[in-house]
């Protein structure tokens, strides 16, 4: 991936929150609508929990976690017919292995060791050095760009955001419940905001989006008069 564009007038868009908020959603959309780079900072610690897990590495195995880190590749490549950025772990396409339940329901251990965080922040901060790139996770306003001229802080009420994960299973076909999302999304809120390397925290100079009530077009409009804003 190229990111020597022409930084004159780009900003850098931090969007930060809880999971199943559709910070992803919101990202992908800002991005296109601004001729921005999109970047999935939780693909990218989906894509080395997969390694872990083929690994079979726990947590817990600090030593196999810091070599782990020394022989995997991760990164984005642009698919041709889509012109989206997809994400590689080494030598493979895995968007659609990084998804499944057993990576989502494991994540959080592993992207609150810090050797894992301080491997996959180095590479986002050396993709946001040329600006021009929105990208979304639990600690891009706070750690990753803590100087981005745009911080979004998203959030919902925790039903709204079990229900959203639910129905997104239901069209892939996942045979996964009601119940089983909430604790999941309880468990993962609950390590994101108290793990000791990089919790999630809301950025002071943050903007909050509470899209509890709003539909996909009216978030994306509030965020990108906030980017035009900046931008002018």
């Amino acid at each position: 991936m190229n990111f020597t564009d022409n930084t004159l007038n780009k900003i850098n868009i931090a969007i930060d929150g809880w999971s199943a908020c559709g910070k992803g959603t919101l990202a992908k959309s800002l991005a296109k609508e601004l001729n921005y780079i999109f970047i999935d900072s939780g693909a990218m610690y989906r894509a080395f929990t997969l390694a872990a897990l083929r690994n079979k590495i726990e947590p817990s195995d600090t030593n196999e976690i810091k070599k782990l880190t020394e022989v995997t590749n991760i990164h984005f490549e642009t698919n041709d017919n889509t012109g989206e950025y997809e994400i590689w772990l080494n030598n493979e396409m895995v968007e659609t292995q990084i998804r499944d339940t057993e990576v989502a329901s494991k994540v959080s251990h592993y992207a609150q060791l810090s050797p894992v965080r301080q491997f996959l922040v180095s590479q986002q901060q050396e993709i946001g050095k040329n600006k021009g790139v929105v990208m979304d996770g639990r600690d891009i306003g706070t750690v990753v760009f803590p100087n981005a001229e745009l911080k979004i802080f998203m959030t919902a009420k925790p039903e709204i955001r079990a229900q959203r994960r639910y129905q997104e299973f239901k069209q892939k076909g996942k045979d996964v419940s009601l119940e089983e999302i909430a604790a999941n999304l309880t468990e993962r809120d609950f390590i994101d905001s108290n793990r000791s390397d990089s919790p999630l925290v809301q950025a002071e100079d943050a903007r909050i989006l509470d899209n509890s009530n709003l539909t996909i077009p009216q978030q994306l409009q509030i965020a990108l008069d906030w980017a035009k804003n900046i931008l002018h």
